[in-house]
């Protein structure tokens, strides 16, 4: 990673932590929707609200895709927390944008990709949040079905979970993203929002999310 992208994960972590879109309660975990315990909850929806953040995160996305995707030539959003910041990198880069459904629309021409793509563009994907990389890597393969060329998928934050680092793998996709289950834990170990007394613990659910708290 280089230092300038070094320096940006630490600051969107950070922010993250900063108006709560992310929260670690290691001896008291959250309950997922999957029923999977997790000592982190992440909602980037709050980002919207706080317009220096939300600019940080599109400048950040900006440079990822100047450093490793500079011949993209359309930015997708995935819904629908991945919309808005598709549409703020697009406006920065000048590309056109599109969103992508999480299912085909049931009426009309029953669009699975909203706005125009062309075969053959090269498109990058933003995301919100990498969990199990499922949803981001069916974003992507809908703008192959399209004709079009995924190069690879963008996010605010990873939990760094193994399990979509395989599946990435297995789709030979890249993925890069702003921020990291990890560099979240040194930020918030520095600001004081958790004790080195927790790291071992927090650092076993990236490792074994399954039995954590069991």
């Amino acid at each position: 990673m280089s230092q300038q992208l070094e320096t940006i994960a630490k600051h969107v972590a950070a922010s993250l932590l900063d108006i709560g879109a992310v929260a670690l309660r290691p001896q008291q975990p959250f309950t997922w929707t999957s029923g999977l315990k997790s000592p982190i909850y992440c909602d980037n929806r709050l980002t919207m609200s706080h317009p220096a953040i939300r600019e940080a995160i599109a400048d950040g996305f900006v440079s990822l895709i100047q450093e490793k995707f500079p011949d993209a030539e359309v930015v997708a959003g995935t819904a629908t927390a991945g919309i808005p910041h598709a549409a703020w990198v697009a406006q920065k880069l000048g590309l056109p944008m599109i969103y992508i459904r999480d299912k085909a629309k049931g009426h009309g021409k029953e669009n699975l990709i909203e706005g125009s793509v062309k075969p053959g563009q090269k498109v990058i994907v933003i995301e919100d949040l990498i969990s199990t990389g499922g949803s981001s890597l069916k974003a992507a393969l809908a703008v192959k079905e399209a004709g079009a060329a995924a190069l690879g998928v963008l996010a605010i934050f990873s939990y760094q979970l193994d399990k979509a680092t395989d599946a990435f793998q297995a789709a030979d996709m890249p993925l890069h993203t702003l921020s990291n289950y990890s560099t979240l834990l040194e930020v918030a170990l520095e600001k004081g929002a958790i004790q080195e007394a927790d790291m071992a613990l927090l650092r076993s659910w990236r490792a074994n999310p399954a039995e954590y708290g069991v």
